[in-house]
């Protein structure tokens, strides 16, 4: 089954971000009404080598994402967000709200992966949220295993989608630079050194 997160990977739209080591590194919202989890997760997060930033609120995401409406918002050309990590239960608008403006009224931010947070194991959430396109859903505590192995996956299909495009691009640049491909080095009906106008000629005489 095809997940929020493969689409993703096919329709990526921004870049990783370098670490200061030159490695791309993922940079990811993370979202919690709770002090205490936002910094379990941000240091879980800096653990696993990913750009951190923490909002206290969905709506405090939406204003940083310029989901908003408002004109003073960051907006998307400020902004490159790969991994959203949102708590469920949160006053004034909760995780899966969150989650509903940004699969269903962002064009530009849809694909970009959701993983929802919750200390309820609660099924009939669950299904809910994996139905309206979170990547995952993790129970709090969220461990570092957790956290790994959702920005593993999200980084490897990442690797792939530029080795792709990497191997395009060459093949792109294969093909302009042979003869064949060149409109310049045709030859040409009415060209005299092309073997069909230099049969005419014999022909003629």
């Amino acid at each position: 089954m095809t997940t929020a997160g493969d689409v993703f990977r096919l329709n990526l739209p921004q870049v990783l971000e370098e670490s200061p080591s030159g490695s791309p590194e993922l940079h990811v919202l993370a979202v919690d009404d709770s002090h205490v989890d936002r910094k379990v997760i941000e240091r879980l997060l800096k653990i696993s080598s990913c750009k951190v930033t923490v909002v206290d609120s969905g709506t405090r995401a939406l204003q940083y994402l310029g989901l908003d409406g408002e004109k003073n918002s960051i907006g998307f050309d400020s902004v490159k967000v790969n991994l959203i990590m949102t708590d469920y239960s949160m006053p004034g608008m909760t995780g899966y709200e969150l989650l509903k403006k940004i699969k269903q009224e962002s064009s530009i931010f849809r694909e970009i992966p959701v993983v929802i947070m919750s200390s309820e194991n609660i099924l009939t959430r669950i299904d809910r949220c994996l139905e309206e396109g979170a990547e995952e859903f993790l129970l709090k505590p969220v461990k570092l295993s957790d956290v790994k192995r959702v920005t593993d996956f999200i980084m490897k299909g990442e690797r792939k989608e530029r080795e792709k495009k990497s191997h395009k691009r060459r093949r792109s640049d294969d093909y302009s630079s042979s003869p064949i491909a060149s409109p310049l080095l045709k030859s040409h009906p009415c060209d005299s050194s092309s073997p069909s106008a230099l049969s005419l000629k014999k022909s003629k005489l």
